[in-house]
């Protein structure tokens, strides 16, 4: 997750440093998720792709909902970061469609998605993140799209490679993680460009790198809770 863009601030590079070693904490913790595991090691299921993407669907529609509540509470000296952050929901809000598409390709049901409700870890991250996002300038929620944002970067390319392998190429069931793998990168570009602006003093700092934590330890229960679903 090199960046693209040299951050003028020291102390925006500072934070960066820090959300780098956050990120491979999530990226180690995620290892130990009994599905990631699975995927990880070749004993990953048709059955268990199809658990994924219901789980993650969730997520995903309201991924839409508290970015746009983020961007509507930047007040007008952040104008250049509500612009971004604005963008950001335009890009993502119709993302859960094309997963349902790849959930159905992959032998799922239609009424299922409307079944599955989101389950523990899956309520506490919306729960966290809306919460965050009703605050004024909620200029930690960087962190949260810094890791969000990153799995699509560095982990989903290598997913959706070994879901096909499951799966076999010919059902065209892993566009979401290919489009994701393709587009994030310039999402994370995005997050280059309005760290400097974001992190003007230490408790923006330690703001950004708290929430970024926080969501990767709910992600992962997110993750976990498909085990127990």
């Amino acid at each position: 997750m090199n960046g693209r863009k040299k951050l003028s601030s020291l102390l925006a590079q500072q934070c960066l440093q820090q959300l780098m070693r956050i990120w491979f904490e999530f990226e180690r913790d995620l290892g130990r998720v009994p599905i990631i595991a699975r995927l990880e090691n070749g004993q990953f299921t048709a059955d268990d792709y199809r658990n994924l993407l219901l789980h993650l669907r969730q997520q995903v529609i309201e991924g839409g909902r508290w970015i746009t509540r983020c961007a509507s509470s930047f007040e007008r000296e952040y104008v250049d970061v509500r612009n971004v952050v604005i963008q950001h929901a335009k890009d993502e809000h119709q993302d859960y469609r094309v997963l349902e598409a790849d959930f159905i390709a992959a032998g799922g049901q239609s009424e299922q998605l409307n079944q599955q409700g989101r389950n523990l870890g899956t309520e506490a991250l919306h729960a966290f993140l809306m919460y965050r996002a009703s605050k004024p300038n909620p200029v930690d929620l960087i962190g949260a799209m810094w890791m969000i944002e990153g799995l699509g970067q560095k982990m989903a390319a290598n997913w959706a490679e070994r879901v096909d392998e499951v799966m076999g190429t010919e059902t065209k069931c892993t566009t979401f993680m290919h489009y994701h793998a393709e587009n994030d990168d310039n999402h994370i570009d995005k997050l280059y460009e309005i760290m400097d602006r974001v992190c003007q003093t230490e408790q923006d700092a330690a703001a950004i790198c708290k929430t970024a934590r926080v969501v990767g330890r709910l992600y992962a229960l997110q993750l976990e809770e498909i085990d127990h679903d």
